[in-house]
């Protein structure tokens, strides 16, 4: 007779496959609270610790670590040795491994849970078993979630289980345990570290789950999903709760992760707007609706079709001004009644609920992907604090805002490089983007300002390897000019902002972004 051993923590379906199975003539293995589950259900079960002879202990922490139980799931019944040892040392095989885990990821995604609580969610005969039985799929089935009991069961009646269909259930073994070592180490790694680093690990395990499928990826002929680490369910998109709208698609989560990113450094009411992955708007206000006029007023053309976020609830006032405008998605923390009901005829909008604090990174990473590997980097989180600039020329005209500078340098950091960004009155007037050359992004962060360039001042992501590209700008009126410094021509930029009588900044940091 063949011989299936249960032991899940969830146990849905547990009952109508072990009655089929009972059905057909199999013998019944199961620890613990399986076991209770299997002989409440009336169904003839023997308890693990009564076939090994070795009952728990520990607390339950030991149970299946045992010879009788390993032995009969590995050794192999076409060699012939293997056949003898299982004879000679009392091990019958085991046919069926049905398991799956402690649930160690909705633990560590718990507010408030305990060290010590996700320490003993961390499975380990589990794994053992699954492993094991892997191993030799060859002749052992192992099956990891609901979904696979009744396809197996039909088959099985059927007598159409093959070699092929245990080891796709192996194949999903490994990818199981796989993740679930990896959701491990990532918490475990995030509890040891003391302070913020700069060193990678040297072995990098991304455990990632598929929480969503998506339509098509950048384009339609592209498959795509959205994917998410264990414990990470409270942290940036994939906390967000969607109020309204159709689904969201790849390109619509891209560049609302770039907006959100971007709006929650700013710590008064802020207003930003996305396209293709570019802030196209951007402004602090005194309201959250101030900030939206000013952000939609940088560029009304490129900000059509884009997305917003706002760092503070989005009220009636606030949601009558975006109506008019298509949008793809409007992020907020919150949406008052009045500003639900104005935006509800609108169906295909999606309205995201944020959480407040927005993380930079998964894990503190920026992975990209390229040809036979991964770039791993620390993601872009410093900024030169305001008082550590250098004032390297004084312009003629007054100081400029310290929250124009800032909210220009700020933006700059996050626009694709070579980005140039010009501000004025707390809000962008123009932004140059993704340009090979400096002066080109000057050049058309100019064009979009227009008028309004007179007297805005310019933050630059790298350093002016010339001077042309601030002589560009202070004949538009450019009064003022933020950037790291650090090039080989720094004083012939430095003389040409004494001579057109312009401010100019060097913060002595870099922020490129490819």
């Amino acid at each position: 007779m063949a011989t299936a051993l249960f032991s899940v923590f969830d146990k849905t379906g547990l009952v109508p496959l072990a009655q089929g199975l009972k059905g057909l003539g199999w013998v019944l293995l199961a620890t613990g609270g399986t076991f209770q589950a299997l002989q409440a259900a009336g169904l003839e079960v023997q308890e693990v610790a009564d076939y090994t002879g070795a009952p728990e202990c520990f607390g339950g922490r030991v149970k299946t670590l045992h010879p009788k139980i390993h032995g009969g799931l590995l050794f192999r019944r076409d060699e012939e040795t293997h056949v003898r040892d299982a004879q000679r040392l009392g091990i019958p095989p085991i046919d069926l491994v049905v398991v799956n885990l402690y649930p160690f990821e909705a633990t560590i995604a718990r507010v408030g849970v305990t060290f010590k609580d996700c320490i003993e969610q961390i499975d380990i005969g589990g794994p053992s078993m699954l492993r094991s039985a892997a191993k030799n799929h060859a002749s052992v089935t192992v099956l990891t979630e609901p979904a696979q009991y009744g396809p197996f069961l039909e088959k099985q009646k059927e007598g159409a289980w093959t070699e092929a269909d245990r080891r796709t259930c192996a194949l999903k073994v490994f990818q199981t345990t796989a993740a679930y070592d990896a959701a491990v180490a990532t918490w475990f790694a995030r509890q040891t570290e003391t302070a913020p680093s700069t060193d990678l690990p040297e072995h990098l395990a991304v455990g990632l789950s598929l929480q969503q499928s998506l339509r098509y990826g950048e384009n339609p002929h592209q498959g795509a999903g959205f994917y998410v680490q264990p414990g990470a369910g409270t942290e940036g998109l994939a906390a967000c709760r969607q109020l309204q709208g159709k689904e969201l698609s790849f390109n619509n989560l891209l560049d609302a992760d770039a907006t959100a990113r971007l709006v929650w450094v700013f710590q008064e009411p802020s207003c930003i707007i996305v396209k293709h992955n570019n802030p196209c708007g951007a402004a602090c206000a005194d309201t959250p609706l101030d900030a939206f006029r000013k952000a939609l007023a940088s560029d009304p053309v490129s900000a059509f079709g884009g997305i917003v976020a706002f760092n503070r609830p989005v009220d009636e006032a606030t949601a009558q001004a975006l109506a008019p405008t298509f949008w793809e998605v409007i992020l907020a923390p919150a949406f008052s009644p009045g500003a639900l009901a104005v935006l509800a005829p609108k169906k295909a909008l999606r309205l995201l609920e944020t959480p407040t604090i927005w993380p930079s990174g998964a894990s503190g990473l920026d992975v990209r992907a390229i040809g036979g590997g991964y770039l791993v980097q620390r993601p872009d989180t410093a900024f030169t604090p305001f008082e550590n600039w250098k004032v390297q020329v004084e312009g003629r005209g007054p100081r400029p805002l310290r929250r124009d500078l800032v909210l220009a340098q700020q933006v700059a950091k996050v626009v694709k490089s070579n980005s140039i960004v010009l501000v004025k009155d707390g809000g962008t007037v123009g932004v140059g983007a993704g340009q090979m050359s400096r002066v080109d992004s000057v050049e058309i962060a100019c064009r979009k300002a227009g008028a309004k360039a007179q007297g805005a001042v310019l933050g630059s992501d790298a350093f002016f390897p010339f001077a042309d590209g601030l002589e560009l700008a202070a004949s538009h009126g450019v009064m003022a000019f933020i950037e790291p410094g650090g090039s080989m021509r720094d004083e012939d930029v430095i003389e040409a902002a004494k001579r057109l009588g312009v401010w100019l900044f060097f913060t002595g940091m870099r922020h490129f972004r490819h």
